[in-house]
């Protein structure tokens, strides 16, 4: 038996569950496009065996098998690069929204030195139960 048909189904599958992670907004469509791409290169491939074996022909590479393999190296390698530069901007975000609430609470600190009223920051020691009423 073919390993084709199965290859399709986990395809189908793997759409399904791509569907449902964005529908339910735990994936952007920016990544599962990425994801989108590479399962229609591998339903294409298994409805398809014949391509894979011209594209390995004419790339000069003995075994399909091989080929394709190297080509999931490269693809698992790009989406790693993608991710580390996300995670990148994200940490710059995060370190410059820390230091601006640093800032910002400096500004409460001085503020309310200068009108003579204590405030309360979060994080602070005051009181954080909210019953007391914020204009006494």
């Amino acid at each position: 038996m073919s390993g084709y048909p199965f290859a399709l189904a986990l395809c189908g599958i793997a759409i399904a569950f791509l569907l449902y992670l964005m529908r339910s907004k735990r994936l952007r469509e920016k990544y599962a496009m990425i994801w989108l791409v590479v399962l229609v290169i591998i339903i294409v491939l298994g409805a398809f065996p014949s391509v894979l074996f011209t594209i390995a022909g004419a790339v000069g590479v003995e075994t399909p098998t091989n080929l394709l393999f190297a080509a999931s190296l490269v693809v698992l390698l790009m989406v790693c690069i993608q991710l580390s530069t996300e995670i990148s901007q994200l940490e710059e975000e995060t370190r410059t929204i820390a230091e601006e609430l640093a800032l910002l609470g400096l500004k409460v600190e001085q503020l309310s030195q200068v009108t003579g009223r204590d405030a309360v920051l979060p994080g602070s020691q005051g009181s954080s139960t909210g019953d007391e009423d914020p204009e006494t």
